[in-house]
Parts: structure tokens; C-alpha cells; sequence
């Protein structure tokens, strides 16, 4: 009778629990938090317009310049054509290869000779002079008598040279170049060689950078010129 009160007792205890349960779990469900479905926006891809490559000189406008080489005169000389572009301002210098029109490629050296010199000059002259006298006098008479006589002369020479030679070395700096200009294809649209022994007031690393980017300029200038004349023929 006692066990059998208590498997009652557990019994009941486990319905107890479990009408708990369901009350809190099913019976009751726990209330959320409200929130909103946003659509994404759709997404866009940007369109991105190519340049095309410049054929011309006329159609640069940005130039990278590349080295010329390792060594200290290479770097001095493309350091001097980046200066005369840079101060001339037909062009821009960009340091973005990226963004450049056209890149300038190239090799440069320059070589120290020493050149020797020698004058040397002569004058020269002489004199000479003579002169001779002589005289005679006698007296004889009755096959008797005395002749007398007397002869006197000189000669006289001079003579004198000059000699003046002069020598000297003199130290000659002669610089050489090679560049082209390329496009982003990689097609050659301008070459040019340059060299230079030096200018009055400028070395010969200096000069031959002048030299390379005024004759761009003028090449640059007749594409501009032979451009206008194709447009004033085509509208004759």
C-alpha cells in the first residue's frame, strides 16, 4: 500500500513538470523583437571608357621617362631631359607609368678623352757684308826707282734665329644618346640620336638633353603644321 502511494506521488510530479513545460514552450510563445526586410539595391557596374593609344606625337600629352641605364652619367642625363620637359610645359612629366601616353626609352653614355695639342714657330736671318780696297804708287827713273803698294779689305756676317713652340691637353667630354617615344601598345611613334662635346655655357650631358627635347619640339611642330595643311586643302 506504501509503494504503491508513492509511485503516485512520482507520477503525479511528472505531469506536474511536463504541464510546465508545455505552458512555457507551447502554449505561451515568447514574443519577438519586430524587424523590417529592406530589398538590396541592385548593383551597378561602372563603365569604364579606354583611351585609345596615341599614334602621333600630337596626341601625347603625358610622357613617362624611363631610365637610360644604372651608371651616374645615364642618371645625370635623363635627370636633365626630365628637367627641360618639365621647364618647357608642352608636355607633362607624370611618375605613374600607368598614366602616361607615351614613355620615353633610351641609353646614354658619355666617354672623357684627352686631346692633345702643339704649335711651335721659327724666324730666322742673316746678314753679310765686304768691301776691299788697294793702291799702288812707284817712281823709276834711269832704270833705277821703288814701287810701292797697299791693299786693305773686310768682310762681315751676322746671323740670328727664333724658335717658339707651345703644347697643351685638353680634356673633352662627348656625350651620346638613343631615345624613342612608345605608346601603351608599344608601337614607336618618335626616335631620335643625339650626341654633343659640350656648349659654351653647359657640359655635354646637359647639351645632348637639350638637344633631345628641342628636337622633339620642332618634330612635333611639323605634325602640327602638316596637319593644318590637310584640313585648309580639304576644305578648298
Amino acid at each position: 500500500m506504501a509503494a504503491t502511494r508513492a509511485n503516485i506521488f512520482i507520477i503525479g510530479c511528472i505531469l506536474s513538470i511536463a504541464l510546465t513545460c508545455s505552458a512555457q514552450t507551447g502554449d505561451h510563445p515568447v514574443p519577438q523583437a519586430p524587424f523590417e526586410i529592406k530589398e538590396r539595391p541592385a548593383e551597378t557596374t561602372p563603365v569604364v571608357t579606354l583611351k585609345p593609344p596615341a599614334a602621333s606625337l600630337k596626341e601625347v600629352r603625358r610622357i613617362y621617362v624611363e631610365g637610360f641605364g644604372d651608371d651616374v652619367t645615364s642618371k645625370q642625363i635623363q635627370a636633365n631631359v626630365v628637367a627641360q620637359l618639365t621647364s618647357n610645359g608642352t608636355f607633362v612629366v607624370t611618375e605613374v607609368k600607368e598614366k602616361a601616353d607615351a614613355i620615353l626609352k633610351g641609353s646614354a653614355l658619355e666617354k672623357t678623352s684627352q686631346e692633345a695639342h702643339s704649335y711651335s714657330t721659327g724666324t730666322a736671318a742673316g746678314s753679310a757684308a765686304g768691301s776691299h780696297s788697294g793702291t799702288v804708287s812707284g817712281r823709276i827713273s834711269g832704270g833705277t826707282g821703288s814701287i810701292s803698294g797697299e791693299s786693305s779689305g773686310g768682310f762681315h756676317s751676322a746671323a740670328a734665329a727664333i724658335n717658339d713652340s707651345y703644347s697643351s691637353t685638353e680634356t673633352v667630354n662627348d656625350a651620346r644618346i638613343a631615345v624613342r617615344l612608345v605608346n601603351q601598345e608599344g608601337d614607336i611613334i618618335w626616335a631620335t640620336a643625339q650626341e654633343s662635346k659640350g656648349a659654351k655655357y653647359k657640359g655635354a650631358s646637359a647639351d645632348v638633353a637639350d638637344k633631345v627635347v628641342k628636337q622633339l619640339l620642332r618634330d612635333l611642330e611639323k605634325q602640327k603644321e602638316l596637319k593644318l595643311e590637310k584640313k585648309d586643302s580639304t576644305n578648298q
